[in-house]
């Protein structure tokens, strides 16, 4: 019988996590026999659970989420160039005696807005929201030659300190811009899932203006519920969710899943 590799998930809460669920599809489209567990843990208890949970032979991987990504990033290992400049990991694995840790998501979600036909290149871009959420995927959109990005938040040292960060990277200011037309506008507040996301009004966007909420959810999320009054290209984070996780298994197995039936089978969830 084949290794049972030891995978999982920690975060606090973690109950709501389509992890798990995500990757057995991968591990069974792959033919490679995991157990991939969700894992509740205290920011007190991060660092022990970490040591012994590494200790075991097989134990491959890890994702992180909410509330550990930068407690993540000190672990002691080999930290990649965009985790360590954006301070936030959310994969773990072995690379020999050493743990090695990345950042998926800034990635991932670059995948999912090119499967969906949108090109970051020499476009306007306005990002609603300056918290982690949003930290996780600028620096990948930074480097794909926007032509303009907006950003607002309630916070405004929030999104200055953002903004003084990439600024080297891309064209960011605070605020609106101007009379341009924003070719996509990108929701990272928390209050995209809550209810409490409140509608941006006289909003320079057109039909053709692409809308992406990094939010995912069974059920349509607030924000995009407001934004299919203005586009049909909106969307939440569910792409970005399978294709983030397929750059780690990658990273555990060295091969790339088929990320858009694991995509489909979570939309028939949805239906």
């Amino acid at each position: 019988m084949s290794k049972k590799y030891r995978l999982g998930v920690l975060g606090d809460p973690i109950e709501h996590s389509l992890s798990p669920f995500i990757h057995s599809r991968f591990a069974r489209n792959e033919n490679i026999n995991i157990e991939y567990l969700p894992y509740r843990v205290k920011e007190v208890d991060f660092d022990q659970f970490i040591k012994e949970f590494f200790s075991d032979k097989l134990a491959k991987g890890l994702n992180i989420t909410l509330p550990h990504k930068k407690r993540a990033a000190k672990i002691e290992g080999n930290i990649s160039k965009e985790a360590k400049y954006i301070n936030a990991v959310n994969t773990i694995y072995k690379d020999g005696n050493l743990l090695s840790l990345s950042s998926t998501d800034g990635i991932g979600f670059i995948n999912d807005i090119d499967n969906k036909g949108f090109e970051l290149e020499d476009k306007n871009i306005l990002i609603i929201g300056a918290g982690a959420a949003i930290e996780s995927i600028l620096y990948r959109v930074a480097m794909s030659s926007p032509k303009e990005i907006s950003l607002i938040n309630r916070t405004q040292e929030k999104a200055n300190r953002l903004i003084r960060k990439f600024s080297n990277m891309a064209l960011i200011k605070a605020g609106f811009s101007g009379d341009a037309k924003y070719d996509l506008v990108i929701n990272g507040s928390s209050a995209g899932l809550t209810g409490n996301f409140e509608p941006i009004d006289d909003l320079p966007v057109n039909s053709k203006t692409y809308f992406y909420d990094l939010n995912y959810s069974l059920t349509v999320t607030p924000f995009c519920k407001w934004a299919k009054e203005k586009s049909e290209n909106v969307f939440d984070g569910t792409g970005m969710l399978v294709y983030q996780a397929a750059h780690s298994f990658k990273k555990w197995f060295n091969v790339f899943p088929e990320a858009l039936t694991v995509i489909k089978d979570l939309e028939e969830l949805r239906e």
